[in-house]
This record gives C-alpha cells, sequence and structure tokens, in this order.
C-alpha cells in the first residue's frame, strides 16, 4: 500500500483542497495521514475525516514586529525534529502540501529523508511559506498561468485547486424550496466569506429594492451580520452561514457576487458560474485577491468591481450586465485547462509516489 502525508494549516483555504483529494486517495488505497499544528482549526476539520492526524510545533513568520518573534525560531525548529522523525516513522511515498507555516519543516523534512513533495500554491504570487519551500519540492501546483513566471520551470504545473466534489451534485429545487423562491426569475448568489464582507452586504443591500425588481436574491452574508429588518421580503433570503446546502445554492444560481479568494474562485471556475467578484481591498490584504480576480478577467471567467469604486449605479449596471452576457462566461470557463484539477494533482502524486 503507497503511503502519503498530506500537509496544511492555519486556515480553511490551506485544508479543504487536501480534503478534497481524500475520496480519489482512499480509491487508489493510499494510506493518509496529515501533519497540521498542535491545535490548529485543520486539527478538527481532518479528525472529521477519520485520518490519523499527527501534530507538531509551529511557529508564524511574521513580517512585522512582535515579540513572539523572538520565540517562534525555536518553535519551527521543534516542529522540524518532528517533522523529520515522522517522515522516518511513517516513512512515506510522497507528500502534498497545501501550504501554510506548519508545513515549511514538513516539506524540508520530506527533502532530506529522500521523499518527494508536491506544493500547491493557490495564490498568483506565492505567499511566504511556499517561497520558503520551493527548493525542497519536487512539484509546485498553482491556480493561475501568471502564477508559472513566479516559479522554477522545471517544477511549475498549472493544475487549478481540487474542490470538494459534492459541490457539484446540488439540487436546483431544493434550494428553491429551502429559500422560499419563486419560479419566475433568476437568482442572484451573493458570498461574502465565512466572516462576510461589509463592503458587499452594504452595497448589495442598498440596491435590494431595484434588484428584486428583476431578480431573487441568495445572500451569505456572514456571522451577525444579518438585517432582521430584511426578514420576510419577498425574493430576498440571508443567512450567516450554510454547509450542507451550499451546493444546491450553487445549482440554483444564474450569477454569483463574490469576493476573490483562490479557493472561492477556483469553486466558481468548476461550476462553471458567472460571477462578479469585488477583491478585498489592498489596504486590508497584500493584494493576492485583486490579483486573482484579475487573472479571472483577463481568461474570460469574471467581471471585477473593485471595492473602492463600488457606487449604486454601478454595481446596478455590472450585474445587468454579467447576467446578459453569462453565456459568454460559461463558454470560456468550459474552455480552460484547469477543469479537472484533482485528477492533474492525483497524476502528480502517482509519478512522485512511483519515483
Amino acid at each position: 500500500m503507497k503511503r502519503i502525508i498530506l500537509t496544511g494549516g492555519g486556515t480553511a483555504g490551506h485544508v479543504t483542497p487536501n480534503i478534497a483529494l481524500l475520496p480519489r486517495l482512499k480509491e487508489l488505497q493510499y494510506d493518509i495521514h496529515y501533519i497540521g499544528s498542535y491545535n490548529g482549526m485543520e486539527k478538527k476539520l481532518v479528525e472529521k475525516q477519520g485520518i490519523p492526524y499527527h501534530g507538531i510545533s509551529s511557529g508564524k513568520l511574521r513580517r512585522y514586529f512582535s515579540l513572539q518573534n523572538f520565540t517562534d525560531p525555536f518553535r519551527v525548529l521543534k516542529g522540524f525534529s518532528e517533522a523529520s522523525k515522522l517522515m522516518k516513522v511513517l516513512n512515506p511515498d510522497v507528500v502534498f502540501s497545501k501550504g501554510g507555516f506548519v508545513t515549511v519543516p514538513v516539506v524540508i523534512a520530506a527533502k532530506r529523508n529522500h521523499i518527494p513533495a508536491i506544493i500547491h500554491e493557490s495564490d498568483m504570487t506565492p505567499g511566504l511559506a511556499n517561497k520558503l519551500s520551493l527548493s525542497s519540492a519536487a512539484k509546485i501546483c498553482c491556480n493561475f498561468p501568471e502564477t508559472l513566471k513566479c516559479l522554477p520551470a522545471d517544477k511549475a504545473v498549472l493544475t487549478g485547486s481540487p474542490i470538494r466534489q459534492e459541490l457539484l451534485t446540488g439540487d436546483a429545487q431544493k434550494a428553491r424550496a429551502f429559500c422560499g423562491f419563486k419560479e419566475t426569475r433568476p437568482v442572484i448568489l451573493v458570498i461574502g466569506g465565512s466572516l462576510g464582507a461589509a463592503a458587499v452586504n452594504d452595497a448589495v443591500r442598498r440596491i435590494l429594492p431595484e434588484l428584486l425588481k428583476t431578480y431573487q436574491v441568495i445572500h451569505l452574508c456572514g456571522k451577525g451580520k444579518l438585517d432582521t429588518s430584511l426578514n420576510g421580503l419577498e425574493g430576498y433570503a440571508q443567512f450567516e452561514y450554510i454547509s450542507e446546502e451550499l451546493r444546491d445554492l450553487f445549482a440554483l444560481a444564474d450569477i454569483v457576487i463574490s469576493r476573490a479568494g483562490a479557493n472561492a474562485i477556483c469553486e466558481l471556475l468548476a461550476l462553471k458560474k458567472p460571477n462578479l467578484l469585488i477583491p478585498l481591498s489592498a489596504s486590508a490584504s497584500r493584494g493576492d485577491q485583486i490579483l486573482n480576480a484579475r487573472s479571472f478577467e483577463r481568461q474570460g471567467f469574471s467581471m471585477v468591481l473593485e471595492e473602492e469604486k463600488i457606487t449604486d449605479a454601478v454595481l446596478l449596471e455590472r450585474i445587468h450586465s454579467l447576467y446578459e452576457n453569462r453565456a459568454s462566461f460559461v463558454k470560456a470557463m468550459s474552455a480552460s485547462p484547469q477543469n479537472d484539477p484533482i485528477e492533474t494533482i492525483i497524476g502528480l502524486i502517482e509519478e512522485a509516489a512511483r519515483k
């Protein structure tokens, strides 16, 4: 039996693509283990999958001053020692890393023990953790054609990001009943991320009277961000967070308004949903969502509206334009070479395991 170690942590985006690979890896009869931090959010997500979980010490490589900058190097060294021991005990055929600081000692330890490691970079430009791992990786997967220029040519592969296959099995009629919608108007799905996006929420709610003349709106607005004054409004359904029913909501949606996190937009690509991306502003991030969004715009997959440029009139115009031209976006997404990321990545894993 072949053995694989998956690693990734710190955010859900560093864990859910690993989880998306599990069904196919199990079909291929891999013995699967996971390395994450002692008590990171990845621990609960992975243990729910019934996969053996191994915690190691993890630090964070900060670009700003913090007293923890003086202690975290020792945690990283301890993590490297623990990862090296796990490599010797588990003796995997291959390692797959989705990123996050906990993965750096794992990937380096794999190379030191002559175990091939494949890493995946979600964003347009590699994050710091993956930059530190590049030289230790056998292959580097990425989501954007532009990223290939930032990576070693002999290692880089354009794969796209693995997404949960259950998202492709939604039932639009279930979603219609769940939301209490009629069948006469098209549906917009608004997604602000698990924590919501105040600027997007406010902008959508301001134009609701106009939107509801033409569309029905499903609004995933984030924890604590419901507007109870809008409860019962015909054609409008708002939720803080959706889990099991998300696949059905996607199936019902004609167009989607979303932030531009890498995993989120790769899900939209896989589902072939025409979308308007409103990326997190550069002032609130390292600007990766803006780069992600612009790449999808160049490839014909998305329309983009930067947060700072939102006005009621502009947002309404973009939504109407997106809906009217939705077929052209579906056509572009259907022609994408990134339509089967799971099989592409599994092929790289199988090749590395054989070597």
